[in-house]
């Protein structure tokens, strides 16, 4: 499998180089040459197949020779070594929790896999290769953990200051080793940016080996492919004989685009839903035919908020920058947070189901979706655990979201955060005296 940027202005890569570099020397993002399909004796064999061997079958073509097969065996089952139900919560509505994971995020799937290949990667080379990665929540603390303690890896992750929940904030400045987090006094797109300004400065890429760790990197945004095959076969095993509407929280749309390449790639979807905050720039274009980013402004679904989604450029080459195409199979949703909120409380009290702010604005968009379409019957990704929003959850429901017993430890640590003034200069400067 080659890799070609969406700029067409670099030469095609193999996956190797692809998650190495992160996205293209020319500033555009990595997609794959052609797009696998699955066998029909594959899709027939899935309800029985384990996770680790629907990993295996998804990202071998993507990744080629460049990983042996054993190695790549290994790290499938290490990346999907945990649950992802389909809960019931409603007629007509499950939630795909996600959040089942080290750090209680969907994202956890991704930096599992990503770091597991640049950990192999890294063993093949001399110097070490610098994560680069900007986080609008949950990304910053899967990364840390994916890459803690990887040889030959160091990780820096930018978050914007006082956007970020308590708890994402602890899982990302607190581990310490080769994780540093920067605190940028902006907001998420002021640190993507940034990152994206490193990737092209010739001078600092020959001092240090760059690599993003945000879902524009095709190992992070590849296996979340997985999410959908995993929900089918659960799907399947409840009885349902139409394929399902899935609604997805939109931000970055690396998720979505997953989706929509898993379905491309042969697995039964009947319609997607991209679930926007106000943070709308993708469902705006899904309505009108229209692009245009706008200055992302902040949210109570902060991990969504995102004025220009990067990986919505991958969507428009799926299908061809063909709108019509694309409005065949994707529906855009406006949630407020007054309608956010209303739902995680409304869902809590008639259904007994907790709902983080993110699972809540996909909730909502999918209901809208089956007003519009009476009897489609769906689901929602639930991409993080109601805990790490207690300041939205709690007033809402009436009681306090227990803590996991497995992230107590996050309490007793200290944090270490590196103030960082939102300029390229900045950031420049931290990463050559570093």
């Amino acid at each position: 499998m080659h890799y070609y940027s969406l700029n067409r202005q670099s030469p095609p890569v193999d996956f190797r180089a692809a998650t190495i570099a992160g996205q293209a020397p020319d500033g555009g993002l990595y997609f794959p040459a052609s797009i696998p399909q699955f066998s029909p004796e594959f899709l027939n064999a899935l309800p029985t197949l384990s996770r680790a061997e629907v990993a295996y079958e998804v990202m071998a073509p993507y990744v080629g020779d460049t990983i042996p097969e054993a190695e790549l065996r290994r790290i499938c089952a290490e990346t999907v070594d945990f649950e992802f139900p389909l809960v019931p919560v409603a007629p007509g509505i499950a939630a795909l929790e996600l959040f089942h994971g080290p750090t209680l995020a969907f994202k956890d799937v991704g930096a599992r896999f990503m770091s597991r290949c640049l950990g192999y990667f890294s063993s093949e080379k001399a110097a070490p290769v610098t994560v680069l990665v900007a986080t609008s929540g949950d990304t910053g603390g899967a990364v840390a953990h994916g890459f803690l303690g990887v040889p030959g890896v160091e990780v820096v992750i930018l978050y914007p200051t006082g956007k970020v929940s308590p708890l994402q904030e602890l899982q990302l400045t607190t581990l310490g080793q080769n994780i540093t987090a920067l605190e940028v006094q902006g907001n998420f797109d002021d640190c993507q940016a940034l990152v994206k300004q490193a990737f092209k400065d010739e001078t600092l890429t020959a001092k240090r080996t760059l690599t993003s760790a945000n879902s524009i990197n095709v190992a992070r945004w590849l296996p979340q492919q997985l999410y959908y095959l995993f929900a089918w076969q659960q799907w399947q095993a409840a009885g349902h004989a139409a394929p399902p509407v899935v609604a997805v929280p939109s931000g970055n749309f690396g998720n979505l685009c997953a989706g929509l390449l898993a379905h491309a790639s042969g697995l039964p979807v009947g319609h997607f839903v991209a679930a926007c905050n106000a943070n709308d720039a993708g469902a705006a274009y899904l309505r009108s035919g229209l692009f245009e980013p706008k200055p992302a402004v902040a949210t109570i679904s902060n991990a969504m908020d995102v004025g220009h989604p990067s990986n919505f450029v991958r969507i428009l080459e799926l299908f061809e920058h063909q709108h019509a195409a694309i409005r065949q199979l994707l529906s855009g949703y406006t949630v407020s947070d007054a309608d956010t909120r209303a739902t995680i409380r409304r869902v809590a009290a008639a259904h007994g189901y907790l709902l983080d702010p993110h699972g809540a604005v996909a909730y909502f968009a999918l209901g809208q979706y089956q007003a519009e379409h009476p009897g489609a019957a769906g689901f929602f990704l639930a991409t993080a655990h109601p805990v790490k929003f207690p300041e939205v959850v709690e007033p809402l429901v009436g009681h306090p979201v227990a803590l996991p017993a497995a992230l107590h430890y996050l309490l007793e640590k200290p944090k270490q955060s590196v103030p960082l003034a939102p300029t390229y200069a900045a950031l420049r400067a931290w990463l050559l005296g570093a």
